[in-house]
């Protein structure tokens, strides 16, 4: 079974399955981590403590619910709609991230999520 964790944003939990990839592995081993949430359309995204190497299928066109780790500013992303990036109803990072997990569920529950908000990332039980 994949590891599994919680996000916490405000009054909103969620728990997303984690891929089987480096970019996984390292997050998981540094949690729990907090931070302050920041929107950019529908994605929430926040700086983590982790160094990660790009992976082989990084991209910045991902899914609706996919959790990636942006390369270019150490970020841990959940997306759960259209960003400003996006030409259609799927999300579009603003550059490369490592999808490295996805949210179980629905990702929408999400939206009402403000910039400023905490955010618990935590191993789940």
């Amino acid at each position: 079974m994949a590891d599994r964790i919680r996000i916490t944003a405000g009054s909103v939990s969620v728990e997303a399955e984690l891929l089987d990839n480096e970019t996984a592995r390292r997050i998981y081993e540094a949690l729990p981590i907090e931070a302050s949430a920041n929107t950019w359309g529908d994605e929430i995204y926040f700086t983590i403590p982790v160094d990660c190497n790009r992976e082989p299928d990084a991209r910045a066109e991902v899914e609706v619910g996919d959790l990636g780790y942006w390369l270019a500013g150490s970020g841990f992303c959940i997306f759960y709609g259209r960003t400003p990036m996006s030409t259609g109803n799927q999300p579009v990072a603003a550059s490369e991230v490592n999808v490295f997990g996805r949210i179980v569920g629905d990702s929408t529950v999400l939206r009402g999520t403000r910039s400023g908000t905490r955010v618990t990332i935590e191993k789940a039980e």
